[in-house]
């Protein structure tokens, strides 16, 4: 018993920084979980993509105001906040119009080159040096989606419309982690959500211009539509991004964003159960998600290295 005593003395106790990274970590994997789901919502609802932006981001707003009502922080910040929501809506959007071009396993697949363009973007817009490490990191990802973007030309159109989604979402976060730090979680997915809502609203039109739809545009959801959107509102969206931005204020955004190189794992599980899409893919495909899976094991396996020297 003594012994036991000493030895349990004598292990370092973790410190309140580990405390908090951890706590982060768990926040973050839970919202990679919930994020796994998103792409199968985006497949599963028959709406256009504007739709389901917009009546997701409209459903998260009133769901927020019932139980929060409405926070102020200052104009300022309001609008700082609802131009990083614009930037999430936009990024919706063209994530969803990449699965409707492709199908669920390219679209996430696509969302993984968030750490490359993190480990680009994230220096330049903060004028601090590139990590190279975090670059080769990341570039391993990237030859993940050549390999899946060799391997059919039906779904190039997806994957250049996911590739552009990817982009809008690495400023989203790199943005968010800049203006959420000092703000209630609760109050900054609001005004993200309220705000993104009148962003979006003034981005549609261009976009249809730019990508017509060939189905209606700004149809009212009902039925299975209906209640898919209020789960992923209720699920995917306050849930998921609660978590996300309580994450982003313990851990750095190419942690974050390189994390969510995962989502895919879980979205192709559900896509293979509930759509089965595993006929549709080849030995490239899976080629190039093991290489997503092992750039986010050597960031971890890294990390630890570093901790311990």
């Amino acid at each position: 018993m003594i012994d036991q005593r000493h030895r349990a003395q004598d292990m370092p106790h973790p410190s309140p920084g580990d405390r908090e990274r951890r706590k982060g970590m768990v926040q973050l994997h839970l919202s990679v979980f919930l994020a796994g789901f998103t792409g199968l919502f985006g497949k599963l609802i028959t709406l256009n993509e504007v739709d389901i932006v917009w009546y997701r981001m409209m459903f998260t707003t009133l769901i927020l105001l019932v139980f929060t009502g409405i926070p102020w922080m200052g104009l300022r910040k309001v609008l700082s906040v609802a131009g990083c929501g614009t930037l999430l809506g936009i990024h919706w959007i063209l994530f969803y119009a990449s699965i409707k071009a492709s199908n669920v396993s390219i679209g996430v697949v696509c969302f993984a080159t968030v750490g490359f363009f993190t480990a680009l973007l994230e220096p330049l817009l903060h004028h601090h040096r590139v990590s190279w490490r975090e670059l080769v990191l990341s570039l391993i990802t990237i030859v993940g989606i050549v390999c899946i973007f060799s391997f059919d030309a039906r779904y190039r159109l997806g994957i250049g419309i996911g590739l552009i989604s990817s982009v809008v979402c690495t400023l989203y976060i790199i943005k968010n982690k800049d203006i959420s730090r000092d703000l209630r979680t609760r109050d900054v997915l609001f005004w993200q959500m309220a705000g993104g809502l009148v962003g979006v609203s003034l981005v549609i039109p261009l976009y249809l211009a730019i990508y017509p739809s060939d189905q209606p545009v700004m149809v009212i959801p009902s039925g299975t539509n209906l209640w898919l959107m209020l789960c992923h509102a209720l699920f995917c969206t306050v849930g998921l991004y609660l978590l996300q931005i309580m994450a982003l204020k313990r851990l750095s955004a190419f942690t974050v964003n390189l994390t969510y190189n995962l989502e895919p794992c879980y979205s192709i599980l559900w896509a293979f159960l509930f759509l089965g899409e595993a006929r549709e893919l080849n030995a490239a495909f899976y080629v190039g998600i093991a290489l997503v899976i092992l750039s986010v094991v050597m960031t971890n396996r890294g990390r630890d290295m570093n901790k311990q020297s």
